[in-house]
């Protein structure tokens, strides 16, 4: 048929049809495709049921009224959640004094204020790892280090070439606990520090990026993490632009190889592993993890931001802990925190590549700056030195001996822990805990309540989800007083078993109807209300 023939045929054909109808069908289509499209790509990421529940919630807020309502119930829940803060902020500075306090003055109100804090000796998961009280021992020298070194910034070389030298030795250190030194390593490993896990996470994944776009021109990335791999992995999703699938864990709660096989395609750049998980302190399987990387050329970090200056004086301590550093063929990046068990002041941690091909990827040059060549190893420009050379000053402090000692200590008191949490009949732990933590949870009561029962005798434990828990992550602090602990837990099990019910001023009721609201998305935006709210 020639071009005038078809011509008129189609003229001919869509004069029956209004020429506004003609203009609308082709971007309705479009619209519908799109649509239809993004539907499906959410039903890929997120699943058949989830996928549902958010559509129809999207589709019950168009009814007049109900989007108000919903605002309404949840702005309760973030003023109950912030309800024990907001009062305190009564007579909280909003600008600068017209005359400054002096330096007596503001020594004075740094001690007042200081009193305000909870007390936290021994009553915290975590927190705060070095043994003691603030005024003694360890807690001095890294005090007296920071002090030292409180005006220095590693971003000026030339200048403060002493915390330049810190910085490298404590990366060199400790990247030879996790292999350094083996032959199986390749002899490259480097890294830089951090101001903490996170940031150390945040580095790995961007630089795991580039490198995996510069190798394989990885244009639209994707990575795979089990459902217990920390939530600094999401933070860097968003971030750096990066597909995330969160895949569940195995019956012994361990990263499930076989499930994180099946996401793997053409666009992943990089899978996770942690030694421990944080929620149960369960070691994931390193080796089978570095065989998957290996066999697809991706990238494998580790998080060994809790186990880092445990797990490998554990081994020599005769604890069965499997591989999980360079040693390992496949694990190109772990991130590894000075500030917990190292004993380090806060805001130190390191991030450590396999070699400088990856670790090149995490810096950021300028050069067409009107204020120089600029060039930048972290998220950070300016960082503290004083960080640094506390870091520097407890790792050396200590030595192997006095790590092996801690380790020793923290690793018999999480035994004892276990093991009275065992012989409490209405708790149990979930998985096996290859480390220093501990999380139960109970079939008989509602353990959320258990939790508030402890808060009120002072102990700030970690509620966790899937299933709903608490952990506690035991520290030198905690060493002196495992009966206490134990005391009260199984004290407050018997109270809510006595006296079921929410505690006036707990948390037990928000955080089992955070649990039970099905459209993910709602909890979402509580959290983020609760936040933006209490950042002021």
């Amino acid at each position: 048929m020639d071009l005038p023939r078809l011509r008129a045929s189609a003229n001919s054909f869509l004069s029956q049809f209004e020429p506004l109808a003609i203009l609308i069908a082709p971007l309705l289509s479009f619209l519908i495709a799109r649509l239809l499209q993004t539907y499906i790509q959410l039903l890929q990421q997120n699943g058949f049921k989830p996928t549902l529940i958010a559509f129809f919630i999207t589709c019950l807020k168009l009814v007049p009224g109900v989007k108000k309502y919903m605002d309404a119930e949840k702005q309760k829940v973030v003023d109950k959640l912030q309800s024990s803060g907001k009062s305190k902020r009564d007579g909280w500075r909003s600008e600068l004094p017209t005359t400054g306090l002096g330096a007596p003055g503001v020594l004075d109100q740094l001690k007042t204020e200081k009193l305000k804090d909870a007390a936290w000796q021994g009553k915290c998961s975590g927190t705060v790892y070095i043994g003691g009280n603030e005024s003694e021992g360890h807690f001095s020298l890294i005090n007296e280090a920071c002090s030292m070194f409180a005006h220095t910034n590693p971003l000026h070389l030339d200048v403060f070439q002493s915390v330049v030298r810190f910085e490298v030795e404590v990366v060199s250190m400790t990247a030879a606990l996790f292999g350094s030194k083996d032959k199986a390593s390749g002899g490259q490993v480097c890294g830089n520090m951090t101001s903490g896990g996170t940031e150390s996470i945040l580095l790995a994944v961007k630089s795991s990026r580039d490198y995996m776009k510069a190798k394989n021109n990885i244009t639209s990335p994707e990575m795979i993490i089990p459902e217990s791999a920390h939530s600094a992995y999401d933070k860097a999703a968003q971030y750096f632009k990066i597909k995330l699938w969160r895949v569940p864990v195995n019956k012994e709660f361990q990263a499930d190889v076989k499930a994180i096989k099946k996401y793997i395609n053409k666009n992943t750049i990089m899978i996770v592993g942690s030694a421990p998980g944080f929620p149960h302190g369960i070691i994931d399987p390193i080796e089978e993890l570095g065989e998957l990387a290996l066999s697809y050329g991706i990238c494998l970090h580790v998080d060994l931001c809790l186990g880092g200056f445990v797990l490998p004086f554990a081994r020599k301590l005769g604890y069965p802990v499997p591989p999980f550093d360079f040693s390992v063929q496949g694990v190109t990046s772990i991130s590894a925190d000075v500030h917990k068990y190292g004993l380090a002041p806060k805001g130190t941690s390191v991030v450590l590549y396999r070699n400088h091909h990856i670790r090149k990827h995490q810096f950021v040059a300028v050069t067409e700056w009107s204020g120089g060549l600029y060039v930048s190893p972290t998220i950070a420009g300016s960082r503290p030195g004083s960080l640094i050379a506390g870091a520097w000053a407890a790792m050396l402090s200590l030595g192997q001996e006095g790590y092996l000692e801690h380790t020793r200590e923290i690793m018999e008191a999480s035994k004892r822990i276990q093991k009275g949490v065992k012989e409490i009949p209405e708790l149990f732990i979930i998985g096996r805990p290859d480390m220093t933590i501990i999380a139960f949870g109970s079939n008989v009561i509602d353990i959320f309540e258990v939790n508030d029962i402890l808060s009120s005798k002072g102990w700030h434990l970690n509620p966790l989800q899937r299933p709903n828990s608490i952990h506690i992550c035991v520290t030198l602090q905690h060493v002196p007083i495992v009966d206490n602990f134990l005391k009260d837990v199984k004290d407050s099990v018997q109270t809510v078993k006595e006296n079921p019910g929410p505690v006036s001023g707990g948390l037990a009721p928000i955080y089992g109807a955070a649990g039970k609201i099905p459209d993910r998305g709602m909890v979402n935006e509580l959290l983020v209300d609760y936040m933006d709210n209490a950042c002021g």
